[in-house]
């Protein structure tokens, strides 16, 4: 009698690793399409608020930022809260950083001005960081809820202060929407993708 060996799920760690890249280098293509080619995608594909033609911008946004230093400021917690957020599996980071976009993209479209136009990828990264706090508390064993617990503590202590910094003292033209939104998106993703209990 033979048997075939179990299926992986989720794919590999460095196949796992690789998907936040993928969408960090459409980021930065884009960023270069953008700025080579005539005219702003930013208000065309961006979060128009209160505008049925702006709900576009809800999965469209991420991917557009308003220039080099906006880019950069979102790649490297993008890149780390995202390859945290992708360890957990392939299926799992792309389920939730599509609902952190619907949530946090919806989110920004009602509760901001009306007319205001918000891109960036600022709201996947504080959607990944609601991510990987709620995480511990939806674990399917108590080892696996630990480990989280301990990610959680340490991506709090170096985000943190600059996360609630995002939400409750953004300056002048940066949306707190967007980041408070994708925070929620975030959790909610966490609860929805996690899984079946031990």
């Amino acid at each position: 009698m033979t048997t075939t060996p179990p299926v992986r799920r989720g794919g590999g760690p460095l196949a796992r690793v690789v998907q936040p890249l993928i969408l960090l280098a459409v980021m930065w293509v884009v960023r270069v399409l953008d700025a080579v080619l005539p005219g702003s995608w930013n208000h065309v594909y961006g979060i128009e608020s209160w505008a049925l033609d702006g709900l576009d911008g809800v999965l469209l946004s991420p991917g557009l930022h308003t220039g080099w230093p906006h880019l950069l400021a979102n790649t490297v917690p993008f890149l780390i809260l995202g390859v945290l957020v992708a360890l957990d599996g392939i299926g799992r980071f792309w389920a939730a950083t599509a609902v952190i976009a619907v949530v946090g993209g919806l989110g920004t479209w009602v509760f901001n001005a009306p007319g205001a136009v918000t891109v960036g990828a600022s709201g996947l990264v504080f959607g990944y960081f609601g991510y990987l706090l709620v995480r511990a508390f939806v674990a399917r064993s108590l080892g696996h809820g630990i480990l989280y617990a301990l990610i959680a503590i340490g991506v709090a202590i170096v985000y943190g202060t600059s996360m609630l910094a995002g939400i409750f003292g953004a300056p002048e033209g940066v949306s707190w929407q967007g980041h408070l939104f994708g925070a929620i998106g975030g959790g909610i993703a966490a609860i929805l993708v996690r899984p079946r209990r031990e």
